[in-house]
């Protein structure tokens, strides 16, 4: 794995801390004024324990993955589930309802407007999340980490409590099947994994930004095939998806990066903390007509002139494998392969 990080760095300045702060503090207010597009349809929040931990997530037309992704996290230890409908069509908000462990609100307002959602969810990290471990991931996006084979969240919730960590970072990890990507339907309920069992196991570039104070991490067969002529436009891999939270918290990007900086600091392998993987589902079949439709919404990128030929190339349904793709086999392979660390944690 290519290394461009340098070592310590001094502190930011007074000036810095202050604009942050101020950064902060609107992205807040954002939030907080967003509520007003979210309409209840099943607020079961009331049924939250003091030690419980939350999954937050803003989806839509998943219906074919939260049978999977609902019991999943149930079974890692998670007990509620945060979730903002933005205006399926497919069924989505019925199951959502039918669930006695997710309160769900809907919304027709712009998914791109929102900060990709990040507002959305925002306001259910500040309302709900105060004082939880919140787990902010969408439907696509599985959760995995050293020894998950044998301990759940709560396990690794609460050795980072004993170290004092607030936040935990993970790797975002495109899966993809061998062969068309189109070739090969997926059944509700089941583990997307079984069919996307590949992901790239090299190529991938650690960049630290001093701004945030954060790792920018880039790679995988996104950048591989459709991003080879300007990586810098590749998607970013790298999230900070599970905090302890505080409703003075704030994600800016996505949940790539988070306010105070020092949340972000949990990819700093000095500190002794483990890392994990987002197992990322993008490329089941269904992605092909997802891309028709999202190419003509324009929802998911600020700069959207420049994803017409990536949007293109998945509506090709092309074969992803190549000479980089290592099938899946587990967590400690990712961690052989430097993509999640076990830390202190053992």
């Amino acid at each position: 794995m290519e290394t461009a990080h340098a070592a310590a760095l001094a502190p930011p300045g007074w000036w810095q801390r202050y604009r942050l702060r101020l950064k902060r503090r609107r992205l807040l207010w954002r939030c907080l004024r967003s509520r007003h597009q979210l309409k209840v349809l099943a607020d079961r929040s009331d049924r939250i324990g003091a030690d419980d931990i939350l999954v937050v997530a803003v989806l839509r037309n998943e219906r074919a993955r939260l049978p999977y992704f609902l019991q999943y996290y149930r079974d890692l230890g998670v007990s509620h589930f945060l979730i903002v409908d933005n205006d399926s069509n497919d069924g989505t908000a019925a199951l959502l309802e039918e669930q006695g462990d997710v309160s769900v609100w809907q919304t027709k307002a712009s998914y791109r407007e929102s900060r990709f959602g990040v507002d959305w969810a925002g306001w259910l990290l500040m309302r709900y999340g105060h004082g939880h471990w919140c787990l902010t991931v969408d439907a696509d996006e599985i959760l995995t980490f050293p020894h998950a084979d044998q301990r759940n969240l709560k396990d690794l919730t609460g050795w980072l409590d004993q170290r004092g960590a607030k936040a935990f970072a993970a790797v975002m990890l495109d899966m993809y099947p061998k062969g068309s990507i189109g070739a090969v339907s997926y059944e509700e309920g089941t583990d997307p994994f079984e069919l996307l069992s590949w992901f790239d196991g090299e190529g991938y570039t650690w960049e630290y930004q001093q701004r945030y104070r954060n790792v920018s991490i880039r790679g995988g067969v996104r950048k591989r095939l459709f991003f080879r002529d300007n990586p810098e436009q590749s998607p970013h891999l790298h999230k900070i998806p599970l905090v302890r939270w505080n409703r003075r918290y704030a994600y800016v990007s996505s949940t790539h990066i988070a306010l105070p900086q020092v949340l972000n600091q949990a990819f700093d392998h000095r500190l002794g903390l483990p890392t994990g993987v987002l197992l990322h589902s993008k490329f089941l079949a269904e992605v092909i007509d997802k891309s028709a439709e999202e190419k003509q919404r324009q929802q998911h990128f600020t700069h959207v002139e420049r994803y017409t030929q990536y949007y293109d190339n998945l509506i090709a349904a092309p074969d992803l494998w190549g000479a980089e793709s290592v099938r899946y086999k587990g967590w400690q392979q990712l961690e052989a392969l430097g993509l999640m660390t076990q830390g202190d944690w053992t």
